[in-house]
Order: structure tokens, then sequence, then C-alpha cells
């Protein structure tokens, strides 16, 4: 892996301090890290996932529109069009965890632009209105 930008390593490891869930992606959308928080609602440690690239996460974390619960297509992903639009995105969604259970979560998700207008990645923080379970 090539070295991360200083503006996705701090942001990584503001994120391991949070106990708000937080997931970063690069700039193809390339699953960069996401912390404990986010672990205990996606039900994976980030140490069993690892690095994806966008197409694979999204397989791999299912998220439904959460007014009609079809499949998001990858350009409604919040993550992946915040990167697209380089613009913030805030919207509700629905997780399915690994055990089935379906999930409704409130995302932003912010571009990281850094010096000279380049895109670095995104940030995404969420909020799920149930209890968390550990990861298994």
């Amino acid at each position: 892996m090539a070295q991360l930008p200083l503006e996705l390593i701090l942001t990584r490891q503001l994120a391991s301090y949070l106990a708000t869930p937080m997931f970063l992606v690069g700039p193809a959308g390339e699953l960069l890290f996401y912390n404990e928080a986010a672990e205990a609602v996606l039900g994976y440690r980030f140490d069993e996932v690892v690095e994806l690239p966008l197409a694979a996460w999204v397989q791999a974390f299912p998220l439904f529109s959460a007014t009609s619960g079809q499949p998001l297509a990858i350009e409604e992903v919040p993550l992946a069009r915040a990167l697209q639009e380089r613009s913030p995105v805030h919207g509700s969604i629905v997780y399915q965890r690994p055990d089935g259970e379906r999930v409704a979560v409130d995302v932003t998700a912010i571009p990281l632009i850094g010096q000279g207008g380049k895109t670095l990645g995104a940030a995404a923080i969420f909020w799920v209105d149930v209890p968390e379970k550990q990861p298994a």
C-alpha cells in the first residue's frame, strides 16, 4: 500500500479516538479505515475486513434505501456521492448486519479536499438508534 497523505493519516487518527462511528475512504472510494464504534454497528472488526475497493465494500456492507427498501446502487451510497459531487451528503439509509438484522442509519459523508483542491477521500459519520452489538 502506498503511503497515505498526512490529512488521511490524521483523519484516521481522529476517528480512532471517537466514540461516534466513522468510516474513511480514499480518493477512489476504497475503504481505508473504520473505527471501533463503527465495528459495533457494522458487525465486523476492521482487521477482519481491511482495505477493500469501493465495489467490494459496498457488496460486503449491504445498504438499502430507507424509503423503498431497495439495494442502493454504488452511485447512491453517501460516501460515493460525496466523492463524486465533492460536496457533503446527508441522508437516511438501511444497513443489513451480518446476522440479517436491518438497522436504520443516519449518515453524513463529507469529501476530504486537500491543498490545491485535490480530492483525498471522504469520511462518513453515522448514527444508529438501536443498541450496538459487538462484532462477531
